[in-house]
């Protein structure tokens, strides 16, 4: 009969499926995308992008750490469904606080940041107690005992909160880099990383169909909110066919091959970037909805920079993520999509054209790129391995 800490492990027979609970934390994410796209909304200046940038990535770092456990330990057993279940409700708490994060409720968002961690990790490590992988637990669970230093410091120190919480994720975000090295413990070795790569290309796909969600929703709540007349009608279907298109272009190819290439990767190398990469696209879909929204409200305006950059800048960004994500899976370079990035970059001086035209602009240039990527029609240059 199987240890304590022996069945709390996913088994490799354990099916690849993600979790009904997994499904259900997934939703958390919903109103922290929804609550993102409005705190960019109302600060549309670099200042207030990189803000909502950096809450964008704690959001998404309790989603990623909370897959990999969902995947490194069986989600069927009672406490991996408790931690799954405390993850669900700090990220709803996160999503809460988005809108005053960094000001009124700072306590909420850091709070609930760091219990997500901590708890899980006080919770594995406890119950891993006398297994080799509790030593994995261990090493990550000093990790975020030690960000949780800065994370907690900047609610009480508002004028150093932006610097103190950029510092505690950028070290979130290197520590399965670095294999989370610990005075006494060391570092992970590769094999404590191992991931199963069908349920982790599930789960990524799983979370960007949420994301795509989510614009296709602002879309829909801002066309209901207008006259519904020819120029608002036009701007809500680009925005449909842009979300389409995004979503087409996730898939093919890279993202159909992400599995695999997890299983047979260095998972310390590809299994980590996925996240990373990951974020980039849906960084360019959250801006990308707050576009839409302003697109559909104000189809027939001229000479608004701001909404220009960001109506051409989401699709944008999520093409560097693309590219970076075919260059991760495939070693390969697109030429098209990075063709589709200069033309977006050039048509960002078109200020004097309605917001409508802009969104034709952003919307025919992600169409090329999916018709090539579909006909197959790419060009490609292949790096020097790094390995």
């Amino acid at each position: 009969m199987a240890s304590r800490p022996e069945r709390l492990l996913r088994g490799r027979d354990a099916p690849l499926s993600a979790s009904f609970l997994e499904l259900f934390f997934d939703l958390a994410f919903v109103l922290a995308l929804s609550q993102l796209a409005e705190h960019l909304l109302h600060d549309l200046t670099l200042a207030g992008t990189l803000r909502t940038a950096l809450l964008l990535v704690g959001v998404w770092w309790i989603w990623v750490t909370t897959t990999w456990t969902a995947d490194w330990y069986d989600p069927d057993t009672p406490i991996i469904r408790a931690v799954l279940v405390a993850a669900t409700l700090g990220s709803l708490l996160t999503g809460v606080a988005i809108p005053q994060a960094l000001h009124g409720r700072a306590g909420l968002f850091a709070g609930a940041y760091v219990a997500v961690h901590l708890v899980r990790g006080v919770i594995t490590v406890s119950t891993l107690r006398g297994h080799p992988r509790q030593r994995r637990a261990l090493r990550i669970l000093c990790w975020y005992s030690v960000t949780a230093i800065p994370w907690l410091a900047g609610v009480f120190l508002p004028e150093w909160r932006v610097v103190l919480w950029a510092s505690a994720l950028a070290i979130d975000l290197s520590g399965p880099r670095l294999g989370w090295p610990t005075p006494m413990l060391g570092r992970a070795r590769q094999q404590e990383l191992r991931l199963a790569g069908e349920h982790f290309a599930e789960r990524y796909q799983q979370i960007m169909i949420i994301t795509l969600g989510e614009l296709v929703l602002v879309a829909g709540l801002s066309y209901s909110g207008t006259r519904l007349d020819p120029a608002e009608t036009a701007a809500f279907l680009l925005v449909f066919a842009t979300a389409v298109l995004i979503g087409l272009l996730y898939v093919t190819p890279a993202g159909q091959h992400l599995g695999s290439a997890i299983e047979h990767a260095d998972t310390s190398r590809l299994g980590v970037i996925a996240g990373y990469l990951h974020l980039v696209m849906i960084a360019g879909i959250v801006l990308t909805a707050v576009g839409a929204e302003l697109s559909i409200a104000h189809p027939t305006e001229v000479g608004d920079t701001k909404a220009v950059m960001v109506i051409l800048g989401g699709p944008a960004l999520f093409l560097v993520g693309r590219i970076l994500f075919s260059l991760a899976i495939h070693r390969r370079l697109s030429w098209p999509r990075l063709g589709a990035l200069l033309l977006l970059g050039g048509a960002a001086a078109a200020v004097r054209m309605p917001l409508l035209a802009v969104s034709a602009v952003a919307t025919g240039v992600v169409l090329a790129v999916a018709v090539l990527d579909n006909a197959g029609i790419m060009s490609y240059r292949r790096p020097r391995s790094a390995d």
